[in-house]
């Protein structure tokens, strides 16, 4: 997480060598993540788990009463490498989160009762290198809030902080030095679900 203007961001990716252009217009992500009654995955993330598992629902577009194309994702970790499953689900209303919620634990049957423990949204930007091998998003705008079987509300705002993150596949890492030397950025490690469990419930 940095505290730096969006602008000037841009402003040394575009800079870089490696040529980053825009990949997709800006857009909003949102995010209904579950978790296990005991906020396992929360726990897993905190403690650095080496594999670990986490899912959520997610639609691009403002947070609405209706959500027409909502997804299903399992972003999974193991080590230094992580995937993600992808899965459509039916629409689903704010007033309807209780069937969402059973329809989410028939996809995900091996886990105890999941429910759903933060919902987030966000602004995302898009930049790739040419060759489109490496990656950087740009998260600004931050907002959290609870998400129970009756509403979704964000009350939690956070407008200082920008979330950077450089993505590629396994097969590209003997190339990554070449990208990390020209960003001059702080490296953490960083989790919207972990920040958003801490500031709603700790």
């Amino acid at each position: 997480m940095e505290s730096v203007g969006l602008s000037a961001i841009e402003q040394v990716i575009r800079a870089h060598p490696a040529g980053f252009r825009t990949l997709y217009p800006d857009r909003q992500i949102n995010n209904i993540y579950f978790d296990t009654p005991n906020l396992q995955a929360f726990a897993d993330n905190v403690a650095g788990v080496a594999d670990r598992k986490k899912y959520r629902v997610r639609w691009y577009g403002q947070v609405e009463e209706y959500v027409e194309q909502p997804k299903l994702e399992l972003k999974a970790k193991r080590n230094q490498l992580g995937f993600k499953k992808t899965t459509s689900i039916q629409p689903f209303s704010a007033k309807e989160l209780p069937q969402m919620v059973a329809e989410v634990n028939q996809l995900i049957p091996d886990l105890p009762s999941l429910r759903p423990t933060l919902v987030n949204a966000y602004q995302r930007s898009y930049f790739a290198t040419a060759d489109q091998k490496f990656r950087i998003t740009i998260d600004t705008d931050l907002a959290f809030g609870y998400c129970n079987e009756q509403f979704l509300h964000l009350p939690f705002r956070d407008f200082e902080t920008t979330i950077i993150e450089l993505k590629y596949d396994a097969p590209f890492e003997l190339e990554l030095d070449r990208i990390t030397q020209y960003l001059p950025f702080r490296l953490t490690k960083s989790s919207k679900y972990v920040y958003g469990v801490n500031r709603l419930y700790y």
